[in-house]
This record gives structure tokens, C-alpha cells and sequence, in this order.
């Protein structure tokens, strides 16, 4: 049974009042046209099973909320004008920032909006924002953008077109290319990257390693799919999938700091084939950077089909995912510093420092940008 909740459809008014927007208009047989919606919102309250060990909604909760809502209205939208029925599948998110956390017994109000299509694909933007019920305050707690494939019900290997989005100024246009061009060549290069294997630990116990080290901390999960982690079609929902890797990801940090821990963002995640139902998965975590008080953790999520001989395990998603070490009040702590040990964790260990100072000169410039009062 789906919990309880609301999705507000494009075919009646959203919750605020206002009519949704109409785009992605094509021809049908008859001649008439027909339109897709360009936004829709789900909500629901959150319960005690969707918190972490800190009391707050799980991330893995909100990214699954993201994903599915993202699902809805992209699959919506290919499917808005006559031919072959498709499912949109998860193919990357981009960089998530968790702003706010987010608390039991409040309202996570997500709303999803297409905001660019290329051929092949449809950008969705996410923003989620918590309702406290009592008082009717809110607040935004995460954005993010997601890109789907359409896959052909007939053949899931087959991609299709997507109905082009109807825009109401030239400039939307310009910048969803230049964010469709950005996302692309990131693709291909974490697809360069595809042959790194993570070794598992070979001696599982942890008091004989030195703390704070990268193999101190790297944990496995190893989770066989099942017909509720599937869409109807056999394979594994997205939101499923970043869940795990965010459990995974935050076990790691945990054992690193020994504190409570929060995710505070999540990097691009990429999906690089499907996963289908039967297939047992291991997802792996491993600690690549840290700075004074946040810690960089790479996943890594590799397929094994094994009831298909035919086919040799492969990866099927990576990501890196940051979170940050709080005390028992929910204060930020220093986190212990990274104990690198091979040229492998020093080459990975800079490569995170890399993206850690790009994102913070990333996000100065965006302060600096705001108009002083």
C-alpha cells in the first residue's frame, strides 16, 4: 500500500490555486492537441520509520521522494503524444544540497517541474519543502535536477524521442542546452572511470586497523532485488537505489567520526544501466576526502545477474555523497582528518579536495551575486 499522501495531478488545479502550466503540445491522430504537465507536486507526512539514527527524515527518504516524483512527471510527458508507450528511467542527478533537515511529523511538500528536453531526454527540477503542520511555517529543504531516458515498453533497451518542451522565453532554451551539454560530458567522464573496482576489506575486523583510515571505515551492503524495490516493468526504481547508496555512504562516515552524522549533499549521481529484478547488488563506500568539517565518500553500486549466465556483473550506478559530523545537540563538529596510505587514496584524496574547493568557490560567487542591502 502507498503511504499516505497526495499527488497533485496536471488535470485539476496544484495546491496553491493555480493552473498548471501546459507544454510538450503535439499532434494526435485526430488532429486535436494534447498537452503534458510541465509541474506536479507530492506530499505526505513524515513518520517515525523514516528517520535516521539523529531523529531527522532520513536522506535516502528524500532522495527516493525526489526520484519519484521526477518519474511521474517525466514518464507523463513522453507519453503525451501517440506512439509507442515508455517509461522514463533515471539516468543521472546533479548535484543535491540538503539545506535543511527535515523533521518527524512534518509535511515534505515536493514539487517537480520539466524544464529542458533534448532528443533523447527530459531535465526535471526538484525543490522540496517541509510543513510544519502546527504552525504552517515553511521552509525549502533540497533542490535538485534530474535527467530521463525514455525506454520503449516493447524493448527496454530502446530509447526514444521526447515530445520537444513548448518554452515561454528563448532564453529557457539556451540555458537548459547549456546544462544538457555540462551533464553530458560529466557523464562521459565518470564512464572512463567505470574499471575502478573497490576491494573489499580483507580483514573485516575493525580492531586490528588503525581509525581514521580508508579501509578503517569502507563498508558493504550487498542487497538482492526484489518485486518491491521494482517498477512493473522488473527493473529497480532509482529512488531505491540512491537510498542504499545513502545508507551505505552514511555507515561509512559514521565510522569514521563515531558521531551522529547528517548527509549534506550529494554529488552527480550517475545510473549507467538498469538493474533488473533478481540481481543481487553490492553497494560499496569508501572515504576519499575530508576537510576541517565535512568528509567526501565515493559509491560505487555494481549488478551481478545471476540467474542470467550469460551475462558478467557490471556498474550500475557512482556517486560521491558529503555529510557532515554533528554533535548530540545537533551542532557541526570537527571531523577527524583522512589517514591516506597508498598512491591510490593520495590520488583520490586530491581529487576530492578538488571538487571540495571548486563547490566552495562555487558557492561564494553565488553570495557574492546577491545584491547587498
Amino acid at each position: 500500500m502507498a503511504p499516505p499522501g497526495l499527488i497533485h495531478s496536471s488535470l485539476g488545479h496544484s495546491e496553491t490555486g493555480e493552473s498548471p502550466q501546459r507544454v510538450g503540445s503535439g499532434d494526435t491522430m485526430s488532429g486535436e492537441e494534447t498537452a503534458s504537465p510541465s509541474a506536479i507536486q507530492i506530499s505526505r507526512i513524515m513518520r517515525p520509520d523514516d528517520a535516521n539514527i539523529a531523529g531527522n527524515v532520513h536522506g535516502g527518504t528524500i532522495l527516493k521522494m525526489i526520484e519519484e516524483a521526477g518519474a511521474i512527471i517525466s514518464t507523463r510527458h513522453c507519453n503525451s503524444q501517440k506512439g509507442e508507450t515508455c517509461v522514463a528511467a533515471l539516468a543521472r542527478v546533479e548535484r543535491t544540497d540538503f539545506l535543511s533537515p527535515m523533521c518527524i511529523g512534518e509535511v515534505a511538500h515536493v514539487s517537480a517541474e520539466i524544464t529542458y528536453t533534448s532528443k533523447h531526454s527530459v531535465e526535471v527540477q526538484v525543490t522540496v519543502m517541509s510543513e510544519n503542520i502546527l504552525t504552517g511555517a515553511r521552509r525549502v529543504t533540497n533542490k535538485a535536477a534530474l535527467w530521463y531516458v525514455p525506454l520503449s515498453l516493447k524493448n527496454v533497451d530502446k530509447v526514444l524521442e521526447v515530445p520537444p518542451l513548448v518554452y515561454t522565453r528563448k532564453e529557457q532554451e539556451e540555458e537548459g542546452r547549456k546544462r544538457y551539454e555540462a551533464q553530458k560530458l560529466e557523464r562521459m567522464e565518470t564512464k572512463w572511470k567505470n574499471g575502478d573496482i573497490m576491494q573489499p576489506s580483507i580483514n573485516p575486523d575493525r580492531q586490528t586497523k588503525e581509525p581514521y583510515t580508508v579501509s578503517y571505515s569502507q563498508s558493504t551492503l550487498i542487497h538482492l532485488v526484489g518485486p518491491s524495490d521494482c517498477t512493473l516493468h522488473g527493473f529497480v526504481h532509482g529512488g531505491v537505489t540512491m537510498k542504499l547508496m545513502d545508507e551505505v555512504a552514511g555507515i561509512v562516515a559514521a565510522r569514521h567520526c563515531k558521531t551522529n552524522i547528517v548527509t549534506a549533499s550529494v554529488d552527480a549521481i550517475n545510473f549507467h544501466d538498469k538493474i533488473r529484478k533478481g540481481c543481487v547488488i553490492t553497494i560499496s563506500g569508501r572515504m576519499t576526502f575530508t576537510s576541517n568539517k565535512s568528509m567526501e565518500i565515493e559509491v560505487l553500486v555494481d549488478a551481478d545477474p545471476v540467474a542470467l549466465h550469460s551475462q558478467e556483473r557490471y556498474r550500475a550506478a557512482s556517486a560521491f555523497v558529503t555529510y557532515v559530523s554533528l554533535s548530540k545537540e545537533g551542532k557541526t563538529l570537527p571531523v577527524p582528518q583522512l589517514l591516506v596510505e597508498t598512491e591510490e587514496e593520495k590520488k583520490r584524496f586530491e581529487e576530492g579536495k578538488g571538487r571540495y574547493l571548486q563547490m566552495k568557490a562555487k558557492r561564494q560567487a553565488q553570495i557574492d551575486a546577491v545584491p547587498q542591502k
